[in-house]
C-alpha cells in the first residue's frame, strides 16, 4: 500500500494544532480544535485507503482499479460526529457567554476547595509548629500569629461563601434546560426571596374609649360614692 506523505504530514499538524486548541479554557478555541482535529482524523483515515483508484460504486470494473470504500464511509461517519459535536460546542459556549459573559471553562468549586483548604492546613500546622518552636514569645508575635490565623480562616470563609453562591440554583429547572434569559433567573430569584416582599398589615383592632386619670388635686379621687 501506497500512502502519500504530503497527506500524512497535513493530518499530523491538523492533529496537533487541534489538540493544543482544545487543552485551553475559552470555548470558542476548543471548538476551533475539535474541528480541526477531526479535520486531521479524517485524513489519516483517508491515508489508509491506499492509492488512488476508481469509485467503488462502478459495476463491471477490476478490484484492483478500486479504492477501498471501507475508510470513505468511516470518514463520513466520523464528518457526522464531529458536525454534531461542533453544535454542542457551539450551543455551550452561546449559552455560556449568555449568562456569564465570558465563554472561558472556569474551574470547578468543589475542587478548588479541596485544593484550598489542603494549602490551608498545610499552612497552619507549619505556622503553629514554628509558634510553638519558639519558647520566648513577645506580644507581637503572639499578634501576629493570630492576625495569620485569621487570615487562614477568612480565607476558607470566602471560598466556602463562594461555593455557596455557585451553588445557589434559583432558576427553574425547566428553563435550565431549555435555555432561560438572565433576566428570568432575576425574577425567579426575587419571587424565592421572602425578604423582599413588601410586610402584611397588621389586622386593626376596635379601639376603646380610654378613661381619663383623676387629677391629683381632686379632693374626691379615693372616694367609692
Amino acid at each position: 500500500m501506497t500512502v502519500s506523505a504530503s497527506l500524512l504530514a497535513t493530518a499530523a499538524v491538523l492533529c496537533a494544532v487541534g489538540g493544543i486548541l482544545m487543552l485551553t479554557r475559552p470555548l470558542t478555541r476548543i471548538l476551533l480544535g475539535a474541528v480541526i482535529a477531526g479535520n486531521g482524523i479524517n485524513l489519516l483515515v483517508l491515508s489508509a485507503t491506499g492509492t488512488a483508484g476508481r469509485e467503488p460504486l462502478l459495476y463491471g470494473v477490476a478490484l484492483s482499479q478500486v479504492t477501498d470504500p471501507l475508510p470513505q464511509a468511516i470518514a463520513l461517519t466520523a464528518i457526522v460526529i464531529t458536525l454534531a459535536t461542533t453544535a454542542f460546542l457551539l450551543a455551550m459556549a452561546y449559552r455560556s457567554h449568555q449568562l456569564t459573559g465570558t465563554d472561558e471553562v472556569h474551574d470547578d468549586l468543589e475542587d478548588r476547595r479541596i485544593v484550598l483548604r489542603a494549602e490551608v492546613l498545610g499552612e497552619r500546622d507549619e505556622l503553629r509548629e514554628q509558634y510553638r518552636a519558639e519558647s520566648d514569645r513577645s506580644d507581637e508575635e503572639r499578634r501576629r500569629y493570630r492576625a495569620e490565623r485569621r487570615r487562614l480562616r477568612a480565607r476558607l470563609r470566602a471560598d466556602r461563601a463562594l461555593q455557596a453562591r455557585g451553588r445557589d440554583a434559583t432558576g427553574d429547572l425547566w428553563h435550565d434546560v431549555l435555555g432561560a434569559d438572565p433576566e428570568h433567573y432575576a425574577a425567579a430569584g426575587e419571587e424565592a426571596n421572602p425578604d423582599d416582599e413588601p410586610p402584611a398589615p397588621a389586622p386593626e383592632t376596635p379601639e376603646t374609649p380610654e378613661t381619663p386619670d383623676p387629677m391629683p388635686d381632686d379632693p374626691n379621687r379615693g372616694d367609692t360614692g
